[in-house]
């Protein structure tokens, strides 16, 4: 398992969950909210993010070797849930020493991470951050999730390319990608094939360092992990868990709607539960941009 961390063993801890692309790095991905005097702050917490389990960025997952075969996982890599990911992360703390956590904080498939922590072993967990998170996926969701994997499945590694173009599509929002991009042309001319407004190379260079660093494999089993969580099918017991929901104004792909469905689910348990949403332009990536009310709303939860 690759993991880093942050801060003074001493204080108290905080658990970052990565979303579906990210890794260990939590100051590199998200530096709007994680290190010195951010509201995840290294300077007074001990800060705690793994790779998770299934990863291709230290952690074992399908691009593993097998060592019953010597040869890489592959789709043979066993198909894990939510909650198995958890299992890994309660691991990890207890390798670190670490009995309980001030607080778990993840966006999108994190807050799912985090959800889950809160709703299986909330003694371990005193707050918890669930940004940008889903309880259960939409049909929607699942189909355009769908489509990701089965352009990998065709293509590999070429169609992951377009796997990490129609994501980012869904990450954004109308809104911000008009005040980003509009109809402005690289190098306005005759009608072409090839790539002409700014829109579409902002995607080929999103597809290309996501090549670079990412495995196709990864990316079809955590898409699926996300697919098939559905917490409260079951109906937990109480939790004494402080819980903010956060979610932004123009993300369409776990919007409010998202998260006001998990606030019923825990205020019927009688879960402490915060909602906000944050107004933004930017869509399902706010939760990685520096966003008017976004951070000091996460710092003041975090006090």
């Amino acid at each position: 398992m690759a993991y880093e961390t942050y801060g003074d063993p001493g204080a108290p801890a905080v658990f970052v969950c990565h979303a579906l692309t990210g890794d260990a790095q939590a100051t590199v991905w998200w530096d709007t909210l994680v290190g010195p005097g951010k509201p995840v702050d290294t300077e007074r917490f001990f800060v705690i993010c793994p790779n998770l389990l299934g990863g291709c960025r230290g952690t074992t997952g399908p691009s593993s070797v097998n060592p019953e075969s010597g040869e890489p996982y592959g789709l043979d890599f066993p198909l894990f849930s939510v909650r198995d990911l958890v299992s890994v992360h309660r691991a990890l703390l207890a390798e670190l020493g670490v009995e309980r956590l001030h607080a778990a904080i993840g966006g999108s498939l994190g807050g799912m991470q985090a959800l889950q922590w809160a709703l299986d072993q909330p003694h371990e967990i005193e707050r918890a951050v669930l940004i940008c998170a889903s309880a259960r996926l939409s049909a929607q969701n699942i189909g355009l999730s769908k489509a990701a994997r089965a352009a990998i499945h065709r293509d590999g590694h070429d169609g992951m390319a377009f796997a990490r173009m129609l994501a980012h599509i869904t990450y954004l929002s109308e809104q911000g990608m008009e005040l980003k991009f509009g109809r402005e042309r690289r190098a306005p001319g005759p009608m072409t094939m090839a790539s002409d407004f700014e829109v579409e190379h902002y995607l080929d260079h999103q597809a290309e360092i996501f090549l670079a660093r990412f495995d196709p494999l990864t990316y079809l089993y955590l898409s699926r992990v996300m697919d098939y969580f559905d917490p409260f099918a079951e109906r937990p017991a109480r939790t004494d868990t402080r819980f903010l929901a956060i979610s932004f104004s123009s993300d369409w792909r776990f919007g409010t709607e998202h998260s006001r469905a998990i606030v019923r689910e825990l205020e019927a348990i009688g879960a402490e539960i915060r909602h906000e949403e944050i107004d933004s332009p930017w869509g399902h990536d706010s939760f990685l941009m520096d966003v008017p009310g976004y951070q000091e709303l996460v710092a003041e939860f975090l006090a």
